[in-house]
């Protein structure tokens, strides 16, 4: 059951010897391809220990761990075009908020997913860490929304 040359078609980054690697955000970087299992119901998750982006007002570095979990429909996210998507943000100018709903916006739009959310990390500036959490889910998946971002919510 291996992937054919039509399924191929779409991803122009992975086994590209000559990668750009952009410093500006842009999400025409992300690509897909066709997920083989729509029938089932799996999650796929992707662990980015290196995000880096800037604070708007400083300039300053901001240094996070990005963490996004997505239960897919009928396309997926290559791994390859979401790292040099997240690597985009390497010079973007915005709060950890922002970033977190704009990574998830950007995959929602991609991707139509069932579910996906995005949890980011941040290292503490100024002796505060912030732990933004974002979320979609289709109208089947709405409990699962309500259920994960209640459960986000951290005691410590």
């Amino acid at each position: 059951m291996s992937r054919n040359n039509d399924e191929l078609q779409g991803i122009t980054l992975l086994g590209n010897q000559n990668t750009a690697y952009g410093y500006d955000y842009n999400p025409a970087l992300l690509e897909t391809f066709p997920n083989k299992h729509p029938e089932n119901e799996y999650l796929v998750t992707f662990n980015c220990p290196e995000f880096t982006t800037l604070c708007p007002k400083t300039g300053q570095p901001d240094f996070g761990h990005i963490i996004i979990n997505y239960i897919p429909r009928d396309k997926m996210v290559e791994s390859k075009s979401l790292k040099l998507y997240l690597f985009s943000f390497r010079n973007h100018g915005d709060f950890h908020e922002d970033c977190v709903n704009i990574i998830m916006k950007d995959l929602v739009k991609l991707m139509d997913p069932r579910y996906i959310e995005v949890i980011g990390i941040f290292m503490p500036r100024g002796g505060i860490s912030i732990y933004p959490f974002a979320n979609y889910g289709d109208d089947e998946h709405q409990e699962m929304v309500r259920a994960r971002l209640l459960a986000s919510f951290r005691n410590s």
